[in-house]
Formats: C-alpha cells, sequence, structure tokens
C-alpha cells in the first residue's frame, strides 16, 4: 500500500472518529459510547501504518500496549471495584513476545511453553480471586489445542491426531460435568459424536494406506 492510501486511510479514520464523537455528544452525554468503536478504528490505522512500513516487531508493542490501556481505561470507568482486565493482560503480552522470538514462535516447543505458562495464569487467578468454581479449564481446555494440533499436524499423523484430541474432548467433557453436575451424567452425548472423528479417520486414512491389491 502506497503512502497515499495510508494517509487516506488515516484521514478517514480520524474524521470518523469525530463523526460519532458529535454523534455521541449530541444524542446521549450520559454514556460515551463512541470509545468503543474509535478504539477499533484507531487500532486498525495502528496496524496499517506499522505492517506497511514492516514494523511488525513495534507494531506488536504498541498495539499490545495500546489495547491493554484500554481495557484497563475501561475497567476502570465502567467497574473500578474488580480488576477484570487481568483475565486478558497476559495472553496479550505474548503478541510482542511472539514477534520478537520471530520463527521460533512456531515451534511446538515454543506453543508448548506458551500454553502452558496462560494456563498456569489462569489457574492462579481462579484461585487469588477467589473462585469456587474452576473456570479455568475452559481457557485451558481452548489454549491447549495449539501445541496439539501443531505436534500431530507437523508431524503428519492425523490419524494419532484424531485419537488424542477425541480423548482430550472426552476428558474436557467428564471435567466438565464432574465439577458442573455431578447428579446429571450429560458427558456421554458429546462423547459418542466425537467418537465418529477417529472411527471415521480409521476407515478413510488408515484403512485406505494399508489396503493392498488382491492378487488373482
Amino acid at each position: 500500500m502506497d503512502k497515499s492510501k495510508v494517509g487516506f486511510v488515516v484521514a478517514g479514520g480520524i474524521m470518523t472518529i469525530l463523526f460519532l464523537l458529535v454523534v455521541n455528544l449530541l444524542t446521549s452525554t450520559l454514556f460515551i459510547w463512541f470509545i468503543y468503536p474509535a478504539f477499533g478504528i484507531l487500532l486498525l490505522i495502528m496496524n496499517i501504518v506499522f505492517i506497511n512500513n514492516r514494523q511488525y516487531k513495534l507494531q506488536a508493542v504498541l498495539a499490545s500496549a495500546f489495547l491493554i490501556g484500554f481495557l484497563v481505561t475501561v475497567n476502570m470507568v465502567h467497574s473500578p471495584s474488580y480488576p477484570w482486565f487481568i483475565y486478558a493482560v497476559f495472553p496479550i503480552i505474548w503478541w510482542p513476545i511472539s514477534a520478537f522470538i520471530g520463527r521460533k514462535a512456531g515451534t511446538v516447543t515454543f506453543a508448548l511453553v506458551a500454553s502452558t505458562s496462560i494456563v498456569l495464569y489462569y489457574v492462579i487467578l481462579n484461585n487469588v480471586m477467589g473462585h469456587s468454581y474452576p473456570w479455568a479449564i475452559y481457557p485451558a481446555f481452548a489454549i491447549l489445542w495449539w501445541p496439539l494440533t501443531l505436534y500431530y499436524v507437523r508431524k503428519k499423523e492425523y490419524f494419532r491426531f484424531s485419537v488424542v484430541a477425541a480423548t482430550f474432548v472426552i476428558l474436557f467433557f467428564t471435567t466438565v460435568n464432574v465439577v458442573s453436575t455431578p447428579h446429571t451424567i450429560w458427558a456421554v452425548y458429546p462423547m459418542f459424536a466425537v467418537l465418529w472423528w477417529p472411527l471415521s479417520m480409521y476407515y478413510f486414512y488408515v484403512k485406505k494406506h494399508d489396503r493392498t491389491p488382491v492378487e488373482e
């Protein structure tokens, strides 16, 4: 993208923010809502400018800092009694870390270290913030797909991946069932659906590769 197009994007973004500000002040001064679309527009402009100049590390640092600052501001303005922004800060920090690490950020080792640290972070928050319900299992389930998928895709072991992943999903639903509604056994229903994944992979992938010509 040339400088003229970047300048057009910047000018258009600033004009849009000013328009939203005027509309906000004319319609309602009790709730300043224009800051939300303004944040998205400014973040978009920032990313376009830095990417156009190929300043990826600077983009990651400033954009993540801007995002964290926005979350902290919204937190302090609307709900200062509860610091909910801390739930999002640590994963965002891994953006500039990944940018500075470079190609190594695409390795299984990096994915394992990053995902493990994020899981531990949420487990600690779960306990420090005084929650009796182990909600950390949900972000842990989501983030652990990163190293799991990367490992088996790199090795091209798709059938083993389906078996391990299906087992992982079954363990997750079983855990949620036990900690949420131990008196109602509902986890068997998603288990049945998940088992079709490795079964179908076995039939269409493994059997296909193991098939030998029939001797006449």
